[in-house]
């Protein structure tokens, strides 16, 4: 049986498919009456499940230096590549990826659908990267999505539903340097009342608490272009490694103490080379407006007592705004809340109605490749009827569709 990478979903296709070639895998969405596109598995929703066909694209050709062509400021690499190994690649040609999530085992194809994101005022989600997309679309042909096309805003953010992504092509960078710096014990009324200025402490920050106490459990700083600060509202910065999760290892996250290193090595939280986070988990994650932020969080506190027991921790951060029709950041500038829950379904099950109703009244949008409970999105999004007119266009007989999208889409529109 095949299951996700946290172990909390098996899934139910009847078969899972592994073309060798593009061809092969036009032929068999071709032949295929329903089909959907698997990743890396780290998605905990069954937003990749379908009780039909899965198709993997990890046996299409994968050898980087071979598939990825440089061009000026864009690479273009298979849609099954993990950030990790791709940010391996751009190091060794001088370039850089924008932001990265925080752990690089994902693939590009799957957090670009899903709207994946790092943290820092001015990065967009990973999906803000894309310049264009090679789908093959529900009559097997292949078909470029580009930057500046119609179509194009709505074809990003896509949750699998308008064909497989066979090939993506991203902006990158020059290559730079970025230190880390974690201050623990920020307090929280200092957190509340100065958010704004908290969030933009360097060119990436992260703040992690269990939503215990009156201080945050840590901040993570990743400077770029400045000596990080010298302390953060009276917190000093650790003069030791740390987990954001004090059960795991130091030695799975990358690098700290201010001490500067590639991008690569440090804008991820997690080694590529280490298990993420703990592993045994479930993960839920909402993204509120920016001017909701300070509420938001104030009623996640409030709601403290509840959580704590069934949380390993919450990571906090901030996402720039974009024009993704299906992005979490879409038309605003966002605030990420983001739960990496024990693997307690029933637990985790009853507490996210209450924190979406804390949480939905303020704007959040829920993470697609997280756990959620709702399936009444369509006021969240401005362009939700776009892309419900898009998906009937570009697949007018539901090829890709599969349980997850019906539940959102086919009642709620």
């Amino acid at each position: 049986m095949e299951r996700n990478w946290a172990g909390n979903l098996t899934y139910r296709a009847g078969r899972i498919a592994r073309p060798a070639t593009v061809t092969e895998l036009r032929e068999l969405v071709v032949e295929t009456p329903r089909i959907r596109a698997l990743g890396s598995r780290h998605s905990f929703s069954d937003v990749a499940d379908t009780p039909d066909v899965l198709v993997s694209l990890d046996a299409l050709p994968a050898e980087i230096e071979l598939d990825i062509e440089v061009s000026g400021d864009r690479v273009t690499v298979p849609a099954a590549t993990r950030y990790g190994d791709l940010a391996a690649v751009l190091a060794d040609r001088g370039l850089a990826l924008p932001n990265l999530a925080s752990l690089p085992h994902i693939s590009v194809a799957g957090a670009v659908a899903t709207g994946t994101h790092g943290s820092g005022d001015r990065n967009g989600c990973l999906s803000t990267s894309v310049a264009a997309l090679d789908i093959v679309g529900a009559d097997g042909e292949l078909r470029r999505v580009s930057r500046g096309d119609r179509e194009f805003a709505g074809s990003v953010v896509a949750l699998g539903a308008l064909g497989v992504v066979v090939r993506v092509a991203l902006d990158v960078v020059p290559a730079f340097d970025v230190r880390q710096t974690v201050y623990p014990g920020v307090p929280w009324p200092a957190a509340l009342a100065d958010l704004d200025a908290l969030m933009s402490a360097g060119y990436s920050v992260s703040l992690f608490t269990d939503w215990t106490g009156d201080h945050l459990r840590q901040v993570w700083v990743k400077s770029t272009t400045a000596d990080p600060p010298a302390d953060l509202y009276g917190a000093a910065p650790s003069p030791v490694g740390v987990h954001m999760i004090p059960t795991e290892s130091v030695a799975a996250v990358t690098e700290q103490l201010g001490v500067p290193g590639p991008w690569l090595d440090r804008l991820p939280h997690f080694r590529m080379e280490h298990k993420p986070s703990s592993g045994d988990e479930l993960q839920s994650e909402y993204l509120v407006p920016r001017d909701a932020a300070p509420e938001a969080l104030s009623r996640v506190r409030a709601m403290g007592g509840r959580i704590a027991p069934v949380l390993h921790v919450t990571e906090i951060r901030s996402v720039a705004a974009d024009d993704l029709w299906l992005s979490g950041a879409y038309g605003r500038d966002a605030i990420a809340i983001h739960f990496t829950w024990h693997q307690n379904p029933a637990a985790v099950t009853a507490l996210l109605p209450d924190i979406e109703a804390a949480l939905l009244p303020l704007g959040a949008r829920p993470h697609w490749g997280k756990c959620f409970a709702t399936t009444r999105l369509a006021p969240q999004y401005p362009q939700w009827r776009d892309f419900v007119e898009l998906r009937r266009a570009v697949d007018p007989g539901g090829k890709f569709t599969n349980p997850f999208l019906d539940r959102l889409f086919l009642s709620h529109v």
